[in-house]
């Protein structure tokens, strides 16, 4: 909590950016760039820049993304390997706020306490905590690039006797950096992207490591080695894999989306083959659900199956019954049979507990702001809140390409404000356009998603309300589309 110590005169910018990740940074580099006069600054709560990629440091962690479409468009990721780890991901988001000079605009260990809204002023008013002592902001536009989920608490996995276990219990986000877990005999618990790149990692050191899964998932193997690299220049190879790469992913969504026995059947026949003997498809890699109904995983080079072939690796696909002070009792869905296993250490890589606005008091005129069912401007503003866009990516494509589709849509706005002198852009819905038929913002039906759907916004049906699930559209709109319609200007 701040102390008393407060500074004397509020500091008057045009635009505050919260978070200097991947979001922070690509909107600071477009206001720069296309506004090069506007006062603007980044307050990150951390003590370095990366947002994601500075909180995640378990091993084995990495893009899903492939990198030319994660990456800036405006800053070339320099490796070949189209998959990254999160370190090289790190070092790269640190180069690119450090080249362009946005670096010199991030205020470190800037905690946003509060946020308030003045219509009569026609401007935000933060409260920030640095390191104890209180400072005060004023801006005529916030920026959320506070990403997605909750970075102080994990969410609670629902495991039956969790409190029993006597040894170590670990969350993938707070990753201790002094254990060791060589020898140990380990169970991460889960089955989405952050045990799918746990797993080969740990597998080499671990003792015993055991996967288990209510359900598993599906994974698909990418090849991590692009020709293009080996042929192209590097400037050209990049723009080249980000265009392919970004409309890719796009039309095999598509795909499992129109053709859901189809895609599931293709799925299969990989999985099979790449699968030891002694595993089973099913129930093991068989998912209750359609292709890309929930986040599809990525394996590299095939290693997460690799891993399986170890002898120290073992798969249990059924329920946790219960924990004891040295394991976990499991129940298997195939043979119902109840088996216990000892354990050392429990991974529990169960999801993320979903925030938007990264824990900020936000405040209109002294009313707070509750995400829950609002309506969702381009998907960028929330209805009834001025001057005001947050970042949210897409559920099946790379999260820096809806990113920067805000940025621009945001640059626009800007521009047209200062030119007709206006002061605030508030999203209002027409009676026409509310509907009991929304649709989520975070479309996959994933556990953790579906848990916070009450907190979370969600789009309608037509204009500006309906979702963004369209890169190259959406793209096109943001740079030439109707960016007025849905918004109520003032001087």
């Amino acid at each position: 909590m701040a102390s008393s110590e407060t500074t004397s005169k509020p500091e008057a910018l045009d635009v505050i950016i919260i978070g200097a990740g991947i979001s922070g940074i690509n909107t600071a580099y477009r206001l720069q760039t296309e506004l090069p006069n506007i006062r603007f600054t980044i307050l990150e709560n951390r003590n370095e820049v990366g947002g994601t990629w500075s909180q995640f440091t378990y091993p084995g962690v990495r893009s899903d993304a492939i990198m030319n479409t994660l990456a800036f468009q405006w800053h070339l990721y320099p490796h070949s390997e189209p998959i990254a780890d999160g370190s090289l991901i790190l070092d790269y988001i640190k180069d690119a706020a450090s080249k362009t000079g946005i670096a010199e605009h991030i205020q470190m260990r800037h905690k946003v306490r509060s946020a308030e809204w003045s219509s009569p002023k026609k401007q935000w008013a933060l409260t920030v905590d640095n390191e104890g002592k209180q400072k005060n902001y004023t801006a005529r536009w916030m920026i959320l690039g506070t990403g997605y989920y909750d970075y102080e608490t994990p969410l609670q996995a629902e495991l039956p006797g969790l409190s029993n276990f006597k040894g170590k219990i670990i969350h993938p986000q707070f990753w201790p950096k002094d254990y060791d877990y060589e020898n140990k005999k380990m169970a991460v618990i889960g089955s989405g992207a952050t045990a799918v790149s746990l797993l080969p990692l740990l597998a080499e050191k671990a003792g015993e490591l055991t996967l288990i899964q209510r359900s598993p998932s599906y994974i698909i193997v990418k090849d991590n080695r692009s020709w293009t690299y080996r042929h192209m220049p590097l400037a050209l190879a990049s723009a080249c894999q980000r265009l392919y790469h970004t409309v890719q992913q796009h039309y095999f969504v598509a795909y499992c989306e129109h053709f859901p026995a189809a895609a599931k059947e293709r799925l299969r026949k990989d999985t099979v083959k790449r699968l030891p003997k002694w595993l089973e498809q099913d129930p093991h890699f068989k998912p209750r659900y359609n292709p890309w109904e929930q986040r599809m995983c990525t394996d590299p080079d095939g290693i997460f199956y690799e891993a399986l072939h170890r002898p120290n690796v073992k798969v249990i696909t059924g329920n946790v019954i219960n924990f004891t002070e040295t394991g976990v009792q499991t129940q298997d869905h195939k043979t119902e049979k109840i088996d216990t296993t000892e354990l050392d250490a429990v991974v529990t890589a169960t999801g993320l507990n979903m925030k938007l606005g990264g824990g900020i008091d936000i405040r209109i005129d002294g009313e707070p702001l509750s995400w829950g069912k609002k309506y969702i401007w381009n998907g960028a503003m929330i209805e009834g809140v001025p001057n005001m866009m947050f970042v949210f990516g897409y559920a099946d494509n790379t999260w820096t390409i809806a990113a920067d589709i805000t940025a621009r849509l945001a640059i626009r706005l800007l521009k047209h404000m200062d030119r007709k002198g206006l002061k605030s852009a508030v999203p209002q819905l027409p009676e026409k356009h509310i509907t009991k038929d929304t649709e989520r913002i975070f479309r996959l039906n994933s556990t953790y998603a579906t848990l916070a759907d009450e907190r979370l916004p969600v789009y309608g049906k037509a204009g500006p309300w309906k979702p963004r699930t369209r890169p190259p559209q959406d793209y096109v709109h943001a740079r030439w589309g109707n960016y007025r319609k849905g918004l109520h200007f003032s001087t």
